[in-house]
């Protein structure tokens, strides 16, 4: 954290050199913790709405453990996503209420944020096997104090299964859709609603789906409108996309 410039700061503001709205907006890009591995971003919250997510592959459960204890220090919740159970133990050992949504992959500390709406987050799957990823997609947007609902396993391959609930599809202010393969799912639910639906491609499919990737061109080719795509296996980021979405207007 850059505490010379917090001084100066606070000073200016007791002097009546700037004003309480100046200062809030100075405060927004001023400080951040460095560790020498991580500069942790400890008012993100403040531009944001919600603090620094920690991404935990390529982070041993130590590194992971540190960042999460530091932003602790600054308000909750802190969320750590696609950890494993050696991230988890790590974090557990410092701070003994972490708790681990194991199908999700993601570790909480703290409270979740207050529900502050009704509004429906629906969460529907293609198919089992992309269950993981949209298991991440609803944990964060319940964690960000969201009403969530989920869908699992309606893919195309059977739609009437997505058909005999087209009343949840048509109750949901924003639906999170989640397919692998060749991704059509999310162009199907896009056409029948008139929610904002933001399309996940999953890695899971055999060799011509390329990891992810036929399902990601295809949902970026779609004719249907009102849909959005993040990258490939994104449950957060469809997640948190969803809650702004659902927090607009509160």
């Amino acid at each position: 954290m850059n505490l010379d410039r917090l001084r100066k700061l606070l000073v200016a503001l007791q002097n009546g050199e700037v004003s309480v709205n100046e200062a809030i907006d100075r405060l927004r890009s001023l400080p951040f913790e460095d560790l020498d591995y991580a500069k942790i971003d400890t008012h993100r919250s403040l531009r944001k709405g919600f603090p620094e997510v920690i991404l935990c592959p390529g982070k041993s459960g130590e590194q992971v453990a540190e960042i999460a204890t530091r932003l602790l220090r600054h308000g909750g919740p802190v969320v750590a996503t696609k950890a494993n159970q050696e991230h988890f133990e790590a974090i557990k050992s410092q701070q003994a209420d972490a708790v681990y949504y194991e199908k999700a992959r993601i570790v909480l500390l703290g409270s979740p944020v207050q529900k502050m709406t009704d509004r429906v987050v629906l969460v529907v799957s293609a198919g089992t096997s992309d269950v993981p990823v949209a298991e991440e997609a609803a944990v964060t947007a319940e964690i960000m104090g969201n009403t969530v609902e989920r869908l699992f396993d309606v893919g195309v391959a059977g739609i009437h299964r997505l058909l005999e609930n087209t009343d949840r599809l048509f109750r949901a202010n924003v639906i999170v859709a989640v397919a692998g393969m060749e991704g059509a799912l999310p162009s199907v639910v896009a056409g029948l609603v008139d929610a904002p639906v933001i399309a996940v491609p999953t890695s899971v499919g055999y060799g011509a789906s390329f990891n992810g990737l036929a399902a990601l061109l295809g949902m970026l080719n779609s004719c249907s409108t009102g849909l959005a795509v993040v990258n490939i296996d994104n449950g957060f980021g469809a997640g948190y996309f969803a809650s702004v979405i659902n927090h607009l207007g509160d």
